[in-house]
């Protein structure tokens, strides 16, 4: 396997032709949504399927509540939840195969990679549409062409938790700031916010000598919805990278305006404070006023005592924009089952299930008939604004499928690090290019020269 494993999502057309496919099915009995009825002529012995999954107690809880109503209405199949510690351990399993490799389980769209390349999954798009499932506009085509390779749907995206800011309302309390005359949204309600906003934000949480304002890390996930908005972007090609883009002309300007905030230390947590806690630490004491994050931040914030807290998009620089955590479900290869798994993946897909999901606070339902409804939204919980999640969506730029993230990240970090740190920033272009030429090694190796086997014959006159 080579170091660089890329692959290209599903042109915008053909992923939306798999979606008017699907929704091109009977609209008036609509899809039957559980398991395959049971013939009547005698019993039959259930099929045993496994579901993997990952994640809290609390979540692998909500995940178990929706298989259990499905094993008490199923004639057919009985699921067991199989839960990981996290995706990695799912990972291994779903790779040693056999008993140990779950029927039905959850993965990240960069898992994709290795489940195609080790054919370790089957396409879901026939086995969806032959049960009748319909998408219409409840399924986002960017999520949909986040699961597509080889022109199928191979796996159902599930959940989409796109970047946020999560803020702390008593330290960003924007009344107060607009009674002093500050910039501030027009309304909470609006979901926009422009970066001269957010600053603002940031410097009116850190009036105060013990709070800071603002947490951003100095990683290539968390500034890419910086350079996006700001005109730039994150890869030199976004199907098949080479490089990082952060010398990119627009790259650079969008930086040079994020980093006069992001690096100035009245408003961000200094180093001796990063050593005592972790960001997320400082925020849950109220002392830090915004730190991005997704959804399945949530359960933990709300478990903390007088911590009040709230969601607002990524900021905008020119155009609203942010990227996201991408979950998808899929079946897996070589299953003895397949159709009862696909019976099951339907019954995961639809309204009743999902909300069971959602109700836990951890996703974002990829399923639109269940993000707008009070099972996601939670309207008496933090955070009040939590349409910020579905309404970002629109805004997501979804990156390049890769598996190899930790090696990228771990070949730029110490440039990046600088590029936060270093007191005096005196030469953003020539940084950016050895954070691009370090990215390079990951991304597009050079290849080691093959010799051609032969050798230069001897010199006949030689003594030695």
């Amino acid at each position: 396997m080579t170091a660089r494993r890329v692959r290209r999502v599903l042109a915008a057309g053909l992923a939306l032709g798999v979606a008017l496919g699907l929704a091109a099915c009977d609209t008036e009995s609509g899809p039957d949504v559980g398991p395959s009825p049971a013939p009547t002529t005698a019993a039959v012995e259930k099929s045993r399927l496994t579901f993997g999954v990952w994640g809290s107690e609390a979540e692998v809880a909500s995940y178990q509540e929706m298989v259990d109503a499905y094993n008490a209405t199923s004639e057919l199949t009985q699921v067991k939840v199989l839960a990981y510690p996290d995706n990695t351990a799912l990972e291994a399993a779903v790779r040693a195969g056999g008993r140990k490799a779950p029927d039905v389980f959850l993965a990240d769209r960069d898992d994709l990679v290795w489940l195609r390349d080790e054919d370790l999954n089957v396409p879901v798009d026939e086995m969806l549409d032959e049960r009748g499932v319909e998408f219409g506009d409840q399924y986002s085509r960017a999520a949909l062409e986040a699961f597509s390779d080889d022109r199928r749907l191979q796996c159902m995206p599930y959940s989409i938790s796109p970047m946020v800011i999560f803020y702390n309302t008593r330290l960003v309390n924007f009344e107060r700031m607009a009674a002093r005359g500050l910039n501030v949204p027009s309304s909470a309600e609006n979901a926009r916010w422009s970066f001269d906003q957010f600053e603002e934000a940031a410097r009116f949480a850190a009036r105060r000598p013990r709070n800071k304002g603002v947490h951003v890390d100095p990683t290539a996930h968390s500034l890419a919805p910086f350079l996006y908005s700001g005109g730039g972007k994150l890869f030199d090609d976004e199907e098949e990278p080479t490089s990082f883009a952060f010398s990119d002309e627009s790259s650079r300007e969008a930086l040079t305006r994020t980093l006069e905030v992001l690096r100035d230390p009245t408003v961000t947590l200094s180093d001796q404070q990063l050593a005592r806690r972790t960001p997320l630490e400082w925020f849950e004491r109220g002392r830090l006023g915004m730190i991005e994050g997704y959804r399945s931040m949530v359960p933990e914030l709300r478990e903390v005592e007088g911590l009040d807290f709230d969601v607002m998009p990524m900021p905008t620089l020119d155009s609203p924009a942010t990227i996201g955590e991408i979950t998808g479900a899929c079946i897996g290869n070589g299953g003895d089952n397949v159709p009862a798994a696909a019976d099951f993946l339907v019954y995961a897909l639809s309204t009743d299930a999902v909300r069971t999901v959602a109700r836990s606070g951890y996703i974002v339902p990829v399923n639109q008939a269940v993000a707008l409804t009070d099972d996601f939204l939670q309207p008496d919980r933090q955070p009040e604004h939590a349409a910020v999640f579905t309404s970002s969506v629109g805004d997501l730029q979804v990156l390049p499928r890769l598996d190899v993230w930790p090696a990228l990240d771990q070949s730029v970090a110490p440039l990046l690090d600088e590029m936060f740190t270093v007191p005096v920033l005196d030469d953003l272009d020539d940084l950016t290019s050895r954070i691009d030429e370090a990215s390079r090694t990951v991304l597009d190796p050079e290849e080691p020269e093959e010799s051609d086997g032969t050798e230069s014959p001897a010199d006949p006159e030689s003594t030695d």
